[in-house]
């Protein structure tokens, strides 16, 4: 039996409040140790940069920090969308159509705040739970539209969803925007940031020694606020995600992932 498949086996055992507790001390000692033992600071950089985000919100969580950052320093930074997002939020009050709107308008919100027009923000829209299932006439698709991104901005700095984030449209997102920048031929600083990571299964497990030798911290104390308040666009998700998961990422701090490209 694999471990992740142990784990939801033993998740499924858990009354679901215990599990959010034990969830919660669990994401935030891994966090703090991250940051204090578990990593090195990373210098703030002039380099544009390029997020992918799986879902409208993932940027903001992830990076939301970085992005206002750099903004405010007038530094070039798009994102793009991979999927619609309809997967999630208030579905039993809203229609499919409606929540892809919703997340679209919570994602154009949340970016202005961040400094990021919306002119620089892309919607790939491919259904939301399918990027670890597109048939391969839709993957190369979807690694040729990403391809077409890089090429166009030419970022310097690429930011995607940690390769085992513990959720599979992060990590195809991951997959998917690495065959795309092969695809386009440039170099890039790939920058990997965690969003389920720390809360749904045990660090030890999922991370090697490489893994954590690759972690960095970026200091985000002085647009914290602009974080916090992006994360509140997100009216439609924050109902429905646990307290203690929306908390986490309300640390002055941001981590990261270096990756080769």
């Amino acid at each position: 039996m694999s471990i992740k498949i142990y784990l939801q086996r033993l998740q499924k055992l858990i009354p679901h409040t215990w599990l959010e507790q034990i969830q919660d001390i669990h994401s935030s000692l891994l966090f703090r140790w991250i940051v204090r033992k578990g990593s090195q600071p990373i210098a703030f950089t002039q380099k544009s940069a390029m997020v992918f985000s799986p879902h409208q919100d993932d940027e903001t969580f992830g990076c939301g920090g970085m992005i206002a950052l750099k903004r405010e320093h007038n530094i070039p930074v798009i994102v793009a969308f991979l999927t619609d997002g309809q997967g999630a939020g208030t579905s039993e009050v809203n229609t499919p159509d409606k929540i892809i709107q919703i997340r679209k308008q919570e994602a154009v919100k949340a970016l202005e705040i961040l400094g990021v027009k919306s002119s620089e923000i892309h919607f790939l829209e491919k259904p939301d739970g399918t990027l670890p299932y597109l048939d391969e006439r839709e993957r190369e698709q979807t690694i040729i539209q990403v391809a077409a991104l890089l090429k166009q901005y030419q970022p310097e700095e690429v930011y995607v969803p940690h390769r085992k984030d513990c959720h599979r449209d992060h990590e195809a997102t991951y997959q998917l925007v690495k065959a795309a920048i092969a695809q386009a031929g440039i170099t890039v600083d790939l920058l990997q940031y965690p969003i389920w990571l720390f809360w749904r299964a045990p660090l030890f497990i999922l991370l090697k020694l490489q893994d954590i030798a690759a972690a960095y911290y970026l200091s985000i104390a002085s647009v914290q606020d602009k974080k916090t308040q992006a994360i509140s666009s997100y009216c439609s998700q924050i109902e429905s995600l646990p307290r203690g998961f929306i908390q986490r990422f309300s640390s002055s701090h941001e981590i990261f992932f270096k990756s080769d490209s």
